[in-house]
């Protein structure tokens, strides 16, 4: 399938929310935009058992329904000092404090990935790092389906950088990169087998490093200049487009017009 080249001119932009009047109690469909989205749930609804579904099959909707999601571009260090360098897709925030990450990786039939074995296995921690459009297809080259003990470093074009805190080198080319320790790994048991088919890494933030032109005033890092990937279904990655404010609500603040909106009902 031929598909039109990357538009390198794309620029995000923050914008207003898309609809800027809504008010309490007010209904999806109360916006043509919102009367379109709520049309096509007259076309009805598929719903699977899971428990009877193939897994591949599961795989599939699960990672084409669940988006975006952010990417773990983890580097590990084996306890022979082989270094190596994957992604996983199944990843996000757990805690602010203590700071703890946390990553999925799928253990496959012949054998648990690197990074779960270095993870689990290492006493030299390992490193975050966040992927964005200038080095998407380096770190895709590193999902390969390498032998064990390969340093997929090797073949992405991409620098190692030393950690101040981990023996796990960070990515150089990546502005935003948490040096971490182990805090927990859970295996996920498929019930009926017993087989060990996931394990959930929850990674313990030690040291975060930033580029200082990522950043706002604020000391937060501005999405505009990041420009971070996300993984979609199939072999499809998203980019950051505009991105919209909105402010959350509080009670404090909402609570006359909330009781105004329902003394109206």
């Amino acid at each position: 399938m031929s598909l039109p080249a990357f538009d390198r001119s794309l620029q995000s932009k923050y914008t207003g929310p898309p609809n800027p009047t809504w008010t309490y109690f007010q209904k999806v469909e109360s916006t043509p935009e919102g009367q379109a989205w709520m049309e096509g749930e007259k076309q009805g609804w598929k719903t699977v058992t899971t428990a009877e579904e193939d897994p591949m099959k599961l795989y599939a909707l699960m990672i084409s329904g669940v988006v975006p999601r952010p990417i773990a571009f983890v580097s590990t260090i084996s306890e022979d000092g082989v270094e190596n360098l994957a992604p996983f897709s199944w990843f996000s925030m757990v805690s602010n404090w203590p700071p703890i990450v946390s990553f999925s990786c799928l253990n496959g039939p012949a054998r648990i990935k690197d990074t779960t074995h270095n993870v689990k296995n290492s006493h030299g921690g390992f490193v975050v790092n966040i992927i964005s459009e200038p080095f998407a297809e380096n770190a895709n080259a590193t999902s390969i389906d390498a032998p064990a003990g390969f340093d997929e470093w090797s073949l992405s074009g991409l620098t190692k950088m030393p950690s101040v805190h981990v023996k796990a080198s960070r990515v150089k080319e990546s502005a935003f990169s948490m040096e971490c320790e182990l805090f927990q790994a859970i295996d996920i048991v498929e019930p009926t087998t017993g087989q060990c088919t996931t394990t959930l890494i929850l990674a313990h933030v030690k040291y975060i490093h930033v580029r200082n032109d990522m950043l706002t005033e604020r000391g937060t890092v501005d999405i505009t200049k990041f420009k971070p990937i996300s993984r979609m279904g199939d072999n499809s990655y998203g980019r950051v487009g505009d991105a919209f404010k909105l402010t959350r609500p509080t009670w404090a603040a909402d609570e006359s017009r909330v009781r105004e909106v329902i003394q109206k009902e």
